[in-house]
């Protein structure tokens, strides 16, 4: 058996590949693999049983991966017979040169690391970058996925979550408030409004009644007295739908008590310079 894990597969100036190297490397990547997969089942089981936030948990998840599968190459190359310090030390040179040439590429390597780390955007959170709103589907060492409301697969520079202005509508946890405006007839009964407009806002099974709707007078426009409803919902990912049924409640209820929603009007006058 020791002659047999002896045996010479590949011989390079000094360098000998033995039976024995591929066994340890098969062995290096199995064990690797198994690791991965029992630690991704761990973590999937408190998901589901909603020990862990999702987004925290996936993020723990990759780093452990980025370790484990650093650590086993470094581990595979010692058992090659490579020295790290010395491969370090004779690629150091090359390093530098393509580090000024990658700059963007490795910001982007150590941007990835710092969102699993801090936990700023975590898979499943909905952000706004850009005017662009969209889903965090997947967060990799340089770039991460974003899904819109189209269902378009967007890829974002790690850079960008980390140094522009992300607007990260699922940061706190909690629910976020949102409004619709409507305007009503000059001569309409206000506090009438607002009683409709909040028992529409609150008929939407996606409105928090805690804390609870409220109603604003906003301003006299041109045509119409606006008014805003204020809400607080989770489902923000749809908040678009939420709005819009919102809207039609009112519209509804509006057309049920004769309450008018004016349009716009301009009242044109035609001068006539006739000459006798």
């Amino acid at each position: 058996m020791k002659e047999f894990l002896h045996i010479e597969l590949l011989h390079i100036g000094d360098y000998q590949i033995m039976v024995y190297h591929i066994l340890a490397l098969a062995g290096i990547f199995i064990g690797t693999k198994l690791i991965l997969f029992i630690t991704y089942r761990i973590f999937l089981r408190q998901i589901k049983t909603k020990s862990y936030d999702e987004g925290r948990s996936l993020a723990f998840y990759q780093i452990i991966k980025y370790v484990l599968i650093v650590a086993a190459i470094a581990a595979g190359l010692e058992t090659m017979g490579i020295k790290l310090t010395l491969l370090l030390a004779g690629s150091a040179a090359l390093l530098v040169g393509l580090g000024l040439g990658i700059q963007q590429f490795f910001n982007d390597l150590v941007s990835g690391l710092v969102l699993l780390i801090e936990g700023t955007v975590t898979v499943g959170d909905i952000v706004e970058l850009d005017g662009l709103v969209g889903k965090i589907t997947e967060i990799n060492m340089r770039t991460s996925s974003v899904a819109t409301r189209d269902n378009i697969m967007i890829i974002v520079p790690n850079s960008k979550l980390v140094g522009d202005n992300v607007i990260n509508w699922s940061h706190n946890r909690e629910a976020t408030r949102f409004h619709v405006e409507v305007g009503v007839a000059y001569g309409t009964d206000l506090n009438h409004a607002e009683r409709l407009i909040l028992q529409s806002a609150l008929k939407n099974s996606y409105v928090a009644k805690k804390p609870e709707p409220f109603t604003r007078f906003i301003e006299f426009g041109d045509s119409s007295l606006n008014l805003e409803v204020y809400f607080w919902t989770r489902n923000m990912w749809e908040i678009e739908f939420v709005k819009s049924e919102i809207r039609k409640e009112i519209y509804a209820a509006f057309n049920r008590e004769n309450i008018t929603i004016p349009f716009p009007q301009r009242d044109i006058h035609v001068h006539s310079n006739q000459k006798n």
